[in-house]
C-alpha cells in the first residue's frame, strides 16, 4: 500500500513538473512573439519613415488622367519605397505653368511636373528646373537606353538638359469615311492640298443642317503646324525676331478664314468638336494625334475613324516642319533626398516601359527609341493599329520644335495669337490681323 502511495506521489510530481515546463515554454514563446511583433512594428515604422513621397503635377485630365494613374501604379509596384501623389490637374498646359509659377512663389511647388514641350522653357527662365545632366552621366550609355540626340533636344537649352520628352504628337486629320462617301468623295483619293480639302469639307457641310465639314482650334500650336506646312517659322533661329507674319504665316491664317467662310466651320470649342465627330456629325477633325484612342473609342461602332497625316503645302519638303506637341517632365524639387527618387520616376516614365503604357493608351508617339527598335514592346500594337502607325510615321518625317516664345510673357503671347485667330474665323482679314498680332508680340517681347 505504501509503495502504491509513493508511486502516485511521484506521478503527481512528474505531471506538475511537466505542466510547469510547458507553462515556462509557452511564456517564452509568447515573449518571443511579443518581441518579434515589436521588432516588426519598429521595422514597419522605419520603412514608412524611409518611404519617399513625390508630388507630381500634370495637365489636360481628359487625356492624361487614366494614363498618369497607370504610370504611378506601375512605378510604385516596382518601387515600393516611393509613393507618387498626383496633384489635381489643370485643364491646359498654359494654366498648369501659371499655377506652377504661383506655387513656386509660395514655396508650394511639386517635386515633378509634366508640362507642354513649349512650356518648360518658362520654368527654366525662372530658375525653377533642376538641370538633369548630372543624373544622366554617360551620354553614350544614355543614348543606348533609347534617348537619342533628337529626342533629348526637345528638353535642352544652351547645351543643358532641363527636361525629357514623355510624349510626342503632330497635327493630323481625323476623317469620317461615311460622310466623305456621302459627299461623293473617296478615301483612296483623299485631297492632298488645302484647296481640295476645303472643297470636300464644303460638300460635307452641305449634307445637312446638323452636319459640319471641318474644324480646327484657334490655337498657337495648330497655327504653328499650318505655318510649318507652308515652310514658315514663328521666329528666326536665334529667337531674336518674330517671323510668323511672313507669306507662309498669312497663308496659314487664311486657312482659318477659308475653313469658316467656304466650308462653314463653326466656332465651337474642342470638347464640342470631339463630341460632334464621335456622333458622326463632323466630317474632318484636325487636331493632335494624341487624341487617336479617344476618337476611336468615341466613335465606337458608328463609323471607322481614319487618321490621315496633315497636308504638306510647301513645294520645298525640306522646309516643312510640324511642331512636336506633347509633354516633357521636369524636376523641381531642391531636396537632395527626394531628387534621386524623382530621377527614378523620370527614368521610368521616359523609358521603354513607360512609353509603352503611354502609346497604348493614347495617340502619342513614343519618345524612347527602344520601343521602336524592339518589337516586343509595340510590334503587335502597330500591326493592329494602322492609324497609330501613320501618325507616328509623320512624327518621324516632319517633327520639329514647338516654338516657345521666350521670357515671362511667353504664355500671354500664345493667348494673343489664339485671340487673333478667333477674329479671323469670325471674319477679320487674315493678312491684316496676322500682321497686327505679330507687331503686338514684338512689342510684348521687345523683339524686332
Amino acid at each position: 500500500m505504501e509503495v502504491l502511495h509513493k508511486r502516485e506521489e511521484r506521478g503527481k510530481r512528474r505531471t506538475f513538473n511537466e505542466m510547469n515546463t510547458r507553462r515556462k515554454l509557452m511564456k517564452r514563446v509568447l515573449l518571443a512573439a511579443a518581441a518579434f511583433a515589436a521588432l516588426a512594428t519598429v521595422a514597419a515604422a522605419s520603412a514608412k519613415a524611409e518611404e519617399t513621397t513625390l508630388r507630381v503635377h500634370y495637365s489636360i485630365p481628359n487625356l492624361w488622367s487614366e494614363i498618369k494613374q497607370k504610370l504611378a501604379t506601375e512605378f510604385m509596384a516596382r518601387n515600393p519605397d516611393i509613393k507618387i501623389e498626383l496633384d489635381a490637374p489643370e485643364e491646359t498646359y498654359a494654366k498648369g505653368v501659371q499655377r506652377l509659377l504661383r506655387e513656386s512663389v509660395g514655396g508650394q511647388a511639386p517635386d515633378l511636373a509634366f508640362v507642354g514641350l513649349n512650356r518648360w522653357r518658362i520654368l527654366e527662365d525662372r530658375g525653377l528646373t533642376v538641370e538633369l545632366d548630372s543624373f544622366i552621366g554617360d551620354a553614350a550609355a544614355f543614348e543606348k537606353a533609347g534617348y537619342t540626340p533628337a529626342l533629348r533636344s526637345l528638353g535642352q537649352y544652351k547645351g543643358e538638359q532641363h527636361a525629357l520628352a514623355v510624349s510626342a504628337s503632330t497635327l493630323v486629320m481625323y476623317v469620317n469615311p461615311d460622310l466623305v462617301e456621302q459627299a461623293n468623295g473617296y478615301m483612296d483619293d483623299f485631297p492632298t492640298d488645302f484647296d481640295g480639302l476645303i472643297v470636300l469639307a464644303a460638300k460635307i457641310n452641305n449634307l445637312g443642317n446638323n452636319i459640319d465639314g471641318v474644324w480646327i482650334a484657334a490655337h498657337d500650336w495648330r497655327f504653328q503646324s499650318m505655318l510649318g506646312s507652308y515652310g514658315g517659322r514663328p521666329m528666326n533661329e536665334d529667337e531674336t525676331a518674330i517671323t510668323f507674319d511672313s507669306d507662309a504665316g498669312v497663308k496659314a491664317a487664311e486657312l482659318y478664314f477659308r475653313f469658316a467662310k467656304e466650308a462653314g466651320m463653326k466656332g465651337y470649342d474642342g470638347n464640342a468638336a470631339r463630341q460632334a465627330f464621335a456622333a458622326g456629325t463632323l466630317g474632318i477633325y484636325i487636331d493632335s494625334s494624341s487624341y487617336l484612342t479617344r476618337m476611336m473609342e468615341g466613335a465606337g461602332d458608328r463609323f471607322e475613324v481614319t487618321l490621315l497625316p496633315n497636308i504638306v503645302a510647301s513645294e520645298d519638303k525640306s522646309a516643312v516642319y510640324f511642331p512636336t506637341g506633347g509633354s516633357a517632365i521636369v524636376m523641381l524639387t531642391e531636396d537632395a533626398a527626394k531628387q534621386q527618387a524623382a530621377w527614378e520616376y523620370i527614368q521610368f516614365v521616359t523609358g521603354p516601359d513607360g512609353a509603352k503604357i503611354i502609346v497604348e493608351n493614347s495617340g502619342y508617339a513614343p519618345t524612347n527609341a527602344i520601343v521602336l527598335q524592339d518589337e516586343s514592346y509595340l510590334g503587335a500594337f502597330y500591326a493592329n493599329n494602322p492609324n497609330a502607325k501613320r501618325a507616328h510615321a509623320q512624327v518621324a518625317s516632319y517633327a520639329g520644335p514647338w516654338y516657345a516664345y521666350p521670357g515671362a510673357e511667353g504664355v500671354a503671347v500664345t493667348d494673343l495669337i489664339a485671340a487673333a485667330l478667333v477674329e479671323v474665323v469670325e471674319g477679320a482679314d487674315p493678312n491684316t490681323k496676322i500682321n497686327e498680332v505679330a507687331d503686338d508680340v514684338r512689342s510684348k517681347l521687345d523683339m524686332q
